[in-house]
């Protein structure tokens, strides 16, 4: 599966961005798609994901700001950021995986096996 993020740019913290994720691939539909992100200095941390029937699973940091949804029709996996803040500011990574993937391993970097470029999201105070 090839992966193309979009939809990052700088914003007033309080405001709203929505990401796209669009894939290639015949098997995009089944597997399961997350988003993780990068702070400069910082390890990249799991941010959200979605299996492909649709389940859902998000970081403490962001719930209840963040939502995560696919439409398969589209090969597209979508992030819509609301109530940003300063510290939402880093590199937004793609990342699509095993549909199978047990939801214990679904927050872990190293169960993803295809990954897009990144997307820049600066959040101004």
């Amino acid at each position: 599966v090839q992966l193309q993020a979009s939809g990052g740019g700088l914003v007033q913290a309080g405001g709203s961005l929505r990401l796209s994720c669009a894939a290639s691939g015949r098997t995009f539909s089944r597997s399961t798609v997350a988003w993780f992100r990068q702070g400069a200095g910082k390890e990249r941390e799991f941010v959200a994901a979605i299996r492909s029937h649709g389940a859902t699973y998000s970081a403490d940091s962001v719930k209840g700001r963040f939502t995560i949804a696919r439409d398969n029709a589209k090969n597209t996996v979508y992030l819509q950021m609301n109530t940003l803040k300063p510290e939402d500011t880093a590199v937004y990574y793609c990342a699509a995986g095993s549909g199978s993937l047990i939801s214990s391993y679904v927050r872990s970097l190293s169960s993803y096996d295809d990954w897009g470029q990144g997307t820049q999201v600066t959040v101004s105070s």
